[in-house]
């Protein structure tokens, strides 16, 4: 988180079942998760919610309290959190640069180096868990889910079809049968549960606009990796800080993408970034 620019004099770290920010301006909480098989998953959920910090911590101070002062939408906020986990640390460079702190803190795991790490992060593989799965499967997960709410609201489906919709739509997408395992399947997530219905599609719709915000980062800073590679992430959060943090809500979020990255939201840029990644092999 420090190598990511928290600051730990406005925030803490905590633990919890499932990794989430909250907070106000000068005191961001912050929880990740850990387990004993995986410390990869720590790794990445708490750069995760990290991101969703500097996001509110970056947002106007002028205009606290106010409308204008408040995160555009979940849409953008996704996408820092997402930028920060898929594309900072993530990143082969950066992978690399905090190599050391792992091996530190972890002696097991000095056998391994940034190019093993990089290659188990982004391994491909079907998974029942949304929040475990890779970036390949997890649009497939927010379609199965937006594909069932939206039949609920629109009164084509009721609660009672719900499991075998979820098994039909696991079955089609990969290969996965969750039989009466349903907290694997349709109840393993909170937001029906709270009411979010809607919701989930602004987790893809962030993975899009991370992509192509880190595409227009990458324009702005042609020695992205070699900065990366020593561990330096303050010019993408002046960056970010500038074009999307500190903008609020005075834009509707397609003309902050544009003034951003020069277009509204254009999908494009998340699947050249799969190509790239999982295909090509390269960041």
């Amino acid at each position: 988180m420090t190598r990511l620019g928290f600051d730990f004099g406005q925030g803490r770290l905590d633990t919890s079942l499932h990794p989430f920010s909250t907070g106000v301006r000068g005191d961001q909480r912050i929880t990740t998760r850990y387990r004993e098989g995986d410390f990869v998953d720590a790794l990445f959920a708490t750069a995760h919610e990290s991101g969703h910090a500097s996001y509110e911590t970056g947002r106007p101070a002028a205009f606290d309290g106010l409308p204008l002062g408040a995160a555009r939408n979940m849409s953008i906020h996704e996408s820092q959190s997402l930028l920060f986990e898929k594309h900072l640390m993530l990143s082969r460079a950066f992978l690399g640069a905090t190599l050391a702190d792992v091996h530190e803190c972890l002696p097991d795991t000095r056998s391994i180096d940034a190019d093993t790490l990089w290659r188990g992060a982004t391994r491909v593989a079907p998974s029942f868990i949304r929040t475990e799965s890779d970036e390949i499967g997890y649009p497939l997960h927010v379609m199965l889910r937006h594909d069932i709410e939206s039949a609920l609201v629109n009164g084509e489906m009721e609660a009672d079809d719900v499991p075998q919709a979820w098994e039909s739509g696991m079955r089609a997408a990969f290969g996965l049968s969750v039989g009466d395992a349903h907290g694997k399947g349709c109840l393993q997530d909170i937001h029906w549960t709270e009411g979010a219905f809607g919701y989930f599609p602004s987790y893809t719709l962030g993975a899009v606009n991370a992509a192509q915000l880190m595409g227009a980062l990458r324009e702005r800073h042609p020695d992205w990796h070699e900065r990366l590679a020593t561990g330096d992430t303050r010019f993408a959060r002046d960056w970010l800080g500038e074009r999307v943090w500190s903008r609020g809500s005075l834009l509707e979020s397609q003309a902050l993408m544009a003034e951003a990255s020069g277009t509204g939201t254009d999908a494009a840029h998340l699947i050249a970034h799969l190509e790239a990644r999982y295909l090509d092999e390269r960041d």
